[in-house]
């Protein structure tokens, strides 16, 4: 007698649980319904986010990047000439640079543990870039564009990858194709 007793036991947990389940399952709408619901509004929230982000990264109301155009920021490289018309090869080379050391930190046009190069050229001076490329440690330190971005990206300081000049002006040659 106590075998059976312990399957029907067994048995109306199962049916209980089958219940449960499909009782939170049937709210009243489809899955599809729900999805085609929520994903625009999840979508937006992310979009703003995102906007948000970028007005932090080129400084909306923040004093430190309101001069970023006068900003050679702290290093080694003080003049940076750029042809009018990007150096594809050079580009190239850069581009396997920047996958080899810079995408572990950055998206190139996300947000990421640090910022997208995209569009850097609209929010930095090219010698600000190879800078912060060359010279992280000090620019966090001395530059106040670093240091802010260093509080708006949680306290990540970007890593030094030891590049050289020839290496960085590969990768800022990158980022104008971006």
């Amino acid at each position: 007698m106590k075998p059976m007793i312990k399957t029907l036991k067994i048995h109306l947990m199962l049916l209980l649980l089958a219940g449960y389940l499909f009782n939170g399952c049937s709210s009243g709408t489809k899955p599809e319904d729900t999805a085609t619901k929520e994903t625009p509004k999840k979508e937006v929230e992310e979009e703003e986010e995102e906007k948000d982000e970028e007005k932090k990264e080129e400084g909306s109301g923040n004093e430190a990047f309101e001069h970023w155009k006068e900003n050679k920021g702290v290093g080694p490289v003080k003049s940076v000439t750029l042809a009018s018309t990007v150096d594809q090869a050079m580009a190239d080379a850069g581009s396997q640079i920047y996958k080899a050391k810079c995408t572990s930190c950055h998206k190139p046009d996300k947000r990421f543990i640090g910022p997208a190069p995209k569009g850097i050229f609209e929010r930095r001076t090219p010698e600000w870039i190879m800078n912060m490329i060359l010279n992280p440690e000090v620019m966090v330190k001395e530059d106040p564009i670093a240091k802010q971005l260093l509080m708006d990206f949680n306290l990540s300081p970007m890593a030094n990858q030891n590049l050289t000049e020839d290496e960085a002006r590969k990768v800022l040659e990158y980022f104008r194709t971006l």
